[in-house]
């Protein structure tokens, strides 16, 4: 059985997350595969490394999943699937800079959907707190932004990435009130790879005859940022909501950046800075308003 409680804070939780995470972007840059089959094989040997513990612990909840639940981690899985899609593919059309900034609107997102699906409310300073992360996220690439018809079309499909991880995050938030951890996790990679090698065959891609640096960076994706940074997501979101999540994940540029420089020798421009600092905040702030949202909400309860 899963535990009901986690050894440490939530938040620090996260950071070690978004630290996880951000080591992904650095995996991409050094791999000479196309990016849907990094993701492809990202997943897949996530889902090789999971095998031997569900065999031997987890079979039994496995087995006696319901329906329903069947459902949601399918829906979960093609939907994270799509958000690689539809993400990895802007890239063909408008800038990384771009992209990745409007990938990070996925908190604006999980406002709406936390809000339509959970009921949750927010206060004006919680919602400020997210956009001031969003903002920042702005600053870090305004001079990046291109106009031109197909930069365009990348920015929409960037902007549909968003809202597909944002997706995949209520759905876990759904399933982990009734899943473990590594029994949801395991199924919704699993459900997400296949989706994903279906895409490679469609497209004709070639999901053989890499170099050995390849496979290597396939393994430490899987790892890393899967492994350690998503599961971490997928196992604290039975604790806190997915506007926390989705917006602590705005971090990442930061973290990416920092170690853009010391790996791949990228400098970190003056409005990374400005930018960096700005999503620090907002992410503080939005926390905070949070989590003194759900003391108020607790005390109230108790009061009733």
């Amino acid at each position: 059985m899963e535990k009901n409680s986690l050894p440490v804070h939530p938040y620090w939780a996260l950071l070690i997350g978004v630290c996880a995470v951000s080591t992904s972007a650095i995996f991409v840059k050094l791999s000479s595969a196309p990016a849907s089959v990094i993701a492809t094989y990202r997943l897949a040997f996530t889902v090789l490394l999971m095998t031997p513990l569900i065999v031997s612990k987890y079979r039994p909840e496995l087995l006696r999943i319901s329906g329903k639940d069947w459902l949601i981690c399918t829906a979960a899985g093609v939907f994270l699937a799509f958000h690689f899609i539809f993400w990895f593919g802007s890239l063909d059309y408008t800038s990384v800079a771009s992209s990745v900034v409007l990938v990070a609107l996925q908190p604006i997102f999980a406002f709406i959907g936390t809000y339509i699906f959970f009921h949750e409310r927010f206060t004006a300073k919680t919602i400020a707190g997210g956009l001031l992360a969003v903002a920042g996220s702005v600053i870090i690439s305004w001079g990046d932004f291109q106009g031109s018809g197909a930069a365009l079309w990348g920015d929409i499909m960037a902007v549909l990435g968003a809202i597909w991880v944002t997706v995949y995050f209520l759905f876990g938030q759904n399933a982990r009130k009734r899943l473990s951890l590594m029994t949801y996790t395991y199924l919704v990679y699993g459900i997400s790879s296949v989706t994903l090698f279906l895409y490679d065959f469609a497209l004709g891609y070639d999901v053989t005859g890499y170099p050995a640096k390849d496979w290597w960076i396939f393994l430490g994706l899987a790892l890393i940022p899967t492994l350690l940074g998503h599961t971490i997501f997928n196992g604290i979101i039975k604790w806190v909501s997915t506007s926390v999540v989705s917006t602590s994940i705005l971090g990442e540029p930061i973290g990416a950046s920092i170690l853009a420089y010391f790996v791949l020798g990228e400098e970190i421009q003056l409005s990374q800075w400005i930018g960096g600092s700005v999503i620090l905040l907002g992410i503080y702030v939005f926390l905070r308003s949070y989590q003194g949202t759900k003391r108020k909400t607790k005390k109230g309860l108790k009061s009733a």
